[in-house]
């Protein structure tokens, strides 16, 4: 090995990451030429946990698989545990759901777009984005009662109407989103810090993003038209007249624009569910037991394509849950953005993808000698608790 390659191991603590995770990076001088990312730092066996919780229990469980994406995975649930009944939430439920899911993503891509600001040093932009979420947070709170865990979906439906004093509130917030929305693309545009670091900075080529199976905005800034929303709809997104939004740039800047373009969009989705919000029922009757059947729901997720899947055995609690993240799926692009750039562009790289570990992380054994791998049931697990930390 020359003596100018070494590795450079990055995390699981390290300033550029808002959670723990392992990348060792193998460099020629100030070149990335190798990467090696390991995961698994903050599992905390959410999935064994729906095992043994009912159904409702498992609603409010689910947001917490993710904080900023918690209207996501509740929605994926609650769609997947509906189609194993057999019942459909009414429209006007379908168009609630669609609200608070697209204030969720202008929430989620305004915090990435400061993120963003803050990694390339630009921290006026992150101060401004992170002022005007706000507004994101306050619609949500007044629809849910909550800002961030919102508790929105029922089985059967949602739990809270959108009440007609609401809808003035939400116009006005909604309005006021758009105008800087369209401040930030023209910022983008002409601000020399994002175009030096950002521009042709963790290039995935489209070919390369289709290869590795690259979802949401990570894969519609390589130019790959891929939506859930729009493939295989949901709650009321085929009701709601939408484009999907990509960028041909492939590197960090296209993943920028493609967020901020999103931004808009959302706006105008918005208001158009608001202004043709269906009248009627809020929810319908669903039984606590769920015959036996298996069942696998997505949606799309701020950072990409969300899959869920779940087996029951008639009962009131599920056999087997398994969630898929979208950063799972992004990891693999990860490598490929990083191999070729530079050490200094390695924080912006990693924020591109907007990786979220606490939803992505799994645990499973492997014997190195045989190839054995398996999975510890919840009695195993409890067990190991109770002997390692005392309790």
């Amino acid at each position: 090995m020359s003596e100018s390659v070494f590795t450079v191991p990055v995390g699981p603590q390290h300033p550029a990451l808002k959670e723990p995770e392992n990348i060792t990076l193998t460099l020629d001088g100030e070149q990335i030429i190798d990467a090696k990312i390991r995961l698994g730092y903050v599992h905390r066996g959410g999935e064994k946990a729906f095992e043994n919780r009912t159904y409702v229990q498992n609603l409010y469980l689910v947001e917490r698989v993710c904080g900023i994406c918690a209207m996501a995975h509740q929605l994926c649930y609650a769609n997947n545990v509906e189609a194993l009944l057999g019942i459909e939430a009414p429209p006007r439920a379908r168009y609630i759901r669609t609200i608070v899911a697209e204030l969720e993503r202008i929430h989620s891509h305004l915090l990435w777009v400061g993120v963003a600001g803050h990694e390339i040093g630009f921290d006026t932009l992150f101060m401004y984005t992170w002022q005007d979420r706000e507004v994101a947070l306050d619609l949500m709170e007044r629809i849910t009662g909550n800002r961030v865990l919102h508790a929105t979906n029922a089985i059967g439906g949602v739990r809270r109407d959108i009440t007609s004093d609401m809808i003035p509130l939400i116009k006005k917030g909604l309005t006021y989103l758009g105008e800087r929305t369209k401040y930030y693309r023209k910022l983008a545009l002409a601000e020399k810090t994002i175009a030096e670091r950002a521009v042709g900075v963790g290039i995935l080529k489209t070919e390369d993003a289709l290869a590795l199976c690259a979802v949401g905005p990570t894969a519609r800034a390589s130019n790959v038209k891929r939506d859930v929303r729009k493939y295989d709809p949901y709650s009321a997104y085929d009701e709601i007249p939408f484009d999907v939004i990509t960028n041909d740039g492939c590197d960090v800047a296209a993943r920028i624009f493609v967020r901020i373009d999103e931004l808009e969009q959302c706006a105008r989705m918005l208001e158009y569910a608001v202004d043709h919000l269906p009248e009627g029922p809020i929810k319908v009757r669903a039984p606590r037991s769920v015959p036996p059947g298996e069942n696998v729901s997505l949606v799309e997720a701020p950072r990409g394509e969300d899959i869920h899947y779940c087996k029951s055995n008639g009962s009131d609690r599920p056999e087997r849950y398994k969630i898929r993240a979208p950063t799972l799926a992004n990891w693999a692009s990860m490598r490929k953005m990083l191999i070729g750039g530079s050490m200094a562009d390695v924080p912006i790289v990693l924020a591109a993808i907007d990786p979220c570990m606490s939803c992505t992380d799994r645990v499973a054994f492997l014997d190195s000698k045989s190839g054995k791998s398996w999975a510890w049931s919840y009695e195993q697990l409890k067990r190991y608790v109770q002997k390692r930390y005392g309790e």
